[in-house]
């Protein structure tokens, strides 16, 4: 993962942070990374910025937008495919009726706060979308929540 941010830069800053917001797929090694690559202290370049402030900023912009478009597309997921994918694939996850259930209170209840906490929480920002979708929160509201906590993060 290392080299492949190192070798492409921002595309691989957007891609896998596309990937983290649906599967858990090393952001965090991902920022850092691009991070380090941005402020010179590792061979390479990110596009055509030499090292820096405006290196810093893109690595930062483009890993909100990868994320925030990850959260789109895992938020599609999970509303077309909505209860019948969790039904199907749930125990996977141990997600019993009874789990889902109480998710989905849970969510409907702390969503506001939770999108751009859980978006900001390395750990956990690969789970957010997805339920969003299954629970038909609205798009409208998830994107902002999600850029706010992405760019927390990033």
């Amino acid at each position: 993962m290392t080299s492949f941010v190192g070798n492409h830069g921002l595309l691989a800053v957007f891609i896998l942070m596309f990937v983290a917001a649906i599967l858990p797929a090393a952001s965090e090694l991902t920022m850092v990374y691009g991070g380090a690559l941005a402020s010179g202290a590792l061979a390479g370049h990110i596009a055509h910025f030499r090292h820096g402030f405006h290196a810093y900023l893109a690595v930062v912009v483009v890993g909100v937008i990868g994320n925030v478009l990850g959260a789109a597309f895992g938020w599609a997921i999970g509303y077309y495919g909505g209860h019948p994918l969790l039904e199907r694939r749930g125990r996977w996850l141990h997600a019993t009726p009874e789990r889902v259930a109480r998710a989905e209170r849970w969510f409907d209840h702390f969503g506001t706060v939770a999108v751009p906490l859980g978006f900001a929480t390395p750990a956990v920002r690969s789970f957010v979308a997805l339920p969003a979708g299954i629970f038909e929160w609205p798009l409208r509201r998830l994107l902002p929540l999600a850029a706010l906590g992405s760019a927390t993060f990033c």
